[in-house]
């Protein structure tokens, strides 16, 4: 309970959260926290052979640090392990054109949500036939792009969009390819922002009402349109399979409604996916493997039950494969212990980025790791506050870590879990330079996306012509 006077009053308000643990080394790495390539020597951090302190010396602070022998390990044991399915990467999480090439030589597909992500997948050379176009307000000059292109599959949100897509289609006489995006009426044990298959919200077109099926009945008959299934997605950040259950429960039944009352048999289904990754010790993600036999076994029940044929399944592991990939390196700039009412001290380091590369802290109330990355140290650890650098008191990169105590200005600080939504989601607030993306394999180091410079802040801003 909060305390009246404030939250500092509260007791065990500087103790940090229960599942945090004081470390009895603070310089050692959490590894399953980290990409697979992570490790120490002599307390200098070495992501994809490479030791982060020369890969600031070139490139500077703040970094987004990607390894991609890690993401490709990702991306493989998806597919892998979701062998019988059609594994679908979340371009929203993060994407550029290497990472797109990537997805595509891994043998995955691509989901993307906006023309400018259908961009960066064309200038990869990614097969138009392998994306799947989502969003709830796609205009009719996206559609008119991704028809035009051939994608593979675009995810229906609204009967105003089906409206555009038969428009378009007889425009054009192309064909489109689409699912029915269904909310399930599950709510996933996730953030209220990211989970998305609960009735009262945004996406999709609801099961219990009708709409879901009036929606397919519509894209049934539409001439021009070719309805491959349904899709369901109930969140992100999800680590218990007993949504996914319920969610292919009420899909399938819909799906076995269609089949009898329509004589339509839709070859496809998407399950979604938004597996959760482990940012802090409190997490602890499900693998691959036992993701697929989880979410198989539930499929074949379901439609053994309704006497159903099963329909070809996909997936989109969402932030499971790029999130822990990459970590983001930054510079300490001051350390501020604050002395608070009743003699508690909070240690606040600040850094040389924040909200601007990484909003999900305010955003989310997320939670995050890091660790000093530039040298070893003997100092007992203290619970520390890492936060930016920008004008508000949200701006937080990690609430709660225990640091070494001689954290000081000039060392480097690396968080880990950054792969997902934090480039993405990256912001010129104050005027800040979003940070460069840099990958790393085998110890050689190059630039995915530059940093900004202050000629690309000022090149949109057309003064007072």
């Amino acid at each position: 309970m909060t305390h009246e006077a404030g939250w500092a009053h509260a007791p065990g308000a500087l103790r940090g959260p229960s599942w945090l643990r004081e470390p009895e080394d603070p310089d050692a790495l959490v590894a399953h926290l980290w990409s697979s390539t992570a490790h120490k020597v002599d307390g200098v951090l070495h992501v994809g052979g490479a030791a982060v302190a020369d890969v600031v010396a070139e490139h500077n602070t703040p970094a987004y640090v990607l390894d991609e022998a890690d993401f490709r390990a990702r991306a493989r044991a998806f597919r892998d392990a979701f062998s019988a399915y059609e594994v679908f990467y979340a371009g929203k999480a993060f994407l550029c054109t290497a990472v797109a090439r990537w997805v595509q030589e891994e043998g995955l597909s691509l989901d993307i949500c906006s023309t400018g992500e259908l961009s960066v997948a064309l200038r990869a050379g990614f097969d138009p036939a392998r994306i799947g176009h989502h969003g709830n307000n796609k205009s009719v000059v996206e559609l008119r792009r991704a028809i035009a292109v051939g994608v593979g599959r675009i995810v229906v949100d609204s009967l105003q969009e089906l409206e555009r897509i038969e428009m378009i289609t007889a425009e054009t006489g192309l064909r489109a390819r689409v699912m029915i995006r269904v909310t399930a009426g599950v709510e996933a044990h996730t953030h209220e922002y990211i989970a998305t298959a609960h009735e009262d919200q945004k996406f999709g077109f609801s099961i219990t009402s009708g709409d879901a099926f009036e929606a397919v009945r519509r894209a049934e008959a539409a001439p021009g349109i070719d309805l491959l299934g349904l899709h369901s997605h109930i969140g992100s950040q999800i680590f218990d399979s007993s949504g996914f259950e319920v969610a292919a429960r009420r899909v399938l039944a819909l799906h076995a409604r269609v089949s009898e009352e329509l004589g339509v048999t839709m070859p496809e289904m998407d399950l979604g996916g938004g597996f959760g990754i482990a940012y802090t010790t409190q997490d602890d993600p499900a693998d691959p493997a036992q993701l697929a036999t989880e979410m198989t076994k539930i499929v074949e029940h379901e439609c053994r039950a309704l006497g159903v044929p099963e329909p070809r399944l996909s997936i989109e592991p969402g932030r499971a494969i790029v999130g822990p990939a990459m970590c983001t390196v930054y510079t300490v700039g001051t350390v501020k212990p604050v002395r608070l009412d009743g003699g508690a001290v909070r240690t606040y380091v600040s850094v040389d980025g924040g909200m601007s590369d990484n909003i999900r802290t305010a955003l989310y109330d997320a939670d995050y790791s890091c660790t000093l990355a530039s040298r070893s140290s003997a100092a007992p650890p203290v619970l520390s506050r890492v936060v930016g650098k920008h004008c508000e008191a949200g701006d937080i990169v990690v609430k709660d870590e225990f640091l070494p105590g001689d954290v000081a200005p000039g060392d480097l600080v690396a968080v880990p879990g950054t792969g997902a939504y934090c480039r993405s989601m990256a912001s010129n607030y104050n005027h800040a330079l979003r940070p460069p993306v840099i990958a790393v394999r085998d110890g050689v180091a190059r630039v995915l996306v530059r940093r900004e410079t202050e000629d690309d802040l000022l090149a949109t801003d057309m003064g007072d012509s």
